[in-house]
């Protein structure tokens, strides 16, 4: 699949698609308190997706079970929702891709429940900085290396872990189409970013410093090697000669 250039319609469909997504995460940081489950949290995903005209493009995509990904503490990515009460201290993050009239958009959250420790704290803190110093770098003429460099130094200079394996992608029709947007890179290298493109950036620090991972029995959860926890914050993004356009915002 070659990569798509959009036109300003077809960027306005996804950005539809992606206020309703931010619409739907503003309901989940209302209710992310100890107690709920994230299977509760899945279904009201899907209520509400239901409610605005959208549905959950991720939901047997590839035999995936659920409306969302709900990772909790260790698991960093692709996390089955389940049974388990949240607890005080547990972080989750919940990633949707929502499909409005065959239009994608893709975000993924961190939320705290209740009170989280300063060093969780510190994590949540600077992944969602690094998010941002990637898009802050993400601009018509720029590189992926750029990108991938501007997040890296924010976890690096922390001394957090980067989940390698995990990258953000362009998005538009499909949940996943070319590039693969790294969370780390040389400036200047790599595929250069032109106006029109529409992709997620998405990082995934851990507390620890060696960012391994491992794929659970079910083939989809992703999690800490050594047990650390897990932060990720995602946003699709339009490129375009200036500054980039949030669409997930």
């Amino acid at each position: 699949m070659r990569i798509q250039l959009r036109r300003k319609e077809e960027i306005g469909h996804i950005r539809e698609a992606g206020r309703i997504l931010a619409a739907c995460h503003r309901e989940i940081a209302k209710v992310i308190k100890p107690g709920i489950t994230t299977s509760e949290i899945d279904a009201r995903v899907e209520k509400f997706l239901e409610k605005n005209g959208a549905f959950p493009e991720q939901k047997g995509y590839k035999g995936f079970p659920y409306a969302t990904c709900a990772s909790v503490n260790e698991v960093v990515c692709h996390g089955f929702p389940d049974q388990r009460p949240l607890q005080s201290g547990d972080v989750v993050t919940i990633d949707m891709v929502v499909n409005k009239n065959g239009w994608l958009a893709d975000s993924g959250w961190t939320y705290a429940v209740d009170q989280v420790s300063p060093e969780v704290r510190q994590l949540m803190k600077h992944t969602h900085e690094a998010l941002f110093k990637g898009i802050e770098a993400a601009r018509h003429g720029a590189t992926l290396g750029d990108v991938g460099h501007a997040i890296e130094r924010v976890a690096e200079r922390e001394g957090y872990g980067i989940v390698k394996p995990l990258v953000g992608h362009g998005i538009g029709r499909a949940i996943h189409e070319p590039p693969d947007v790294p969370n780390y890179g040389t400036p200047g290298r790599g595929l250069k970013l032109k106006a029109g493109m529409v992709i997620t950036i998405e990082p995934v620090f851990t507390l620890g410093p060696s960012g391994a991972v491992f794929w659970g029995d079910d083939g989809w959860t992703i999690s800490s090697a050594d047990g650390s926890v897990g932060a990720q914050y995602e946003h699709t993004i339009a490129i375009t000669r200036g500054e980039a356009v949030i669409l997930t915002d």
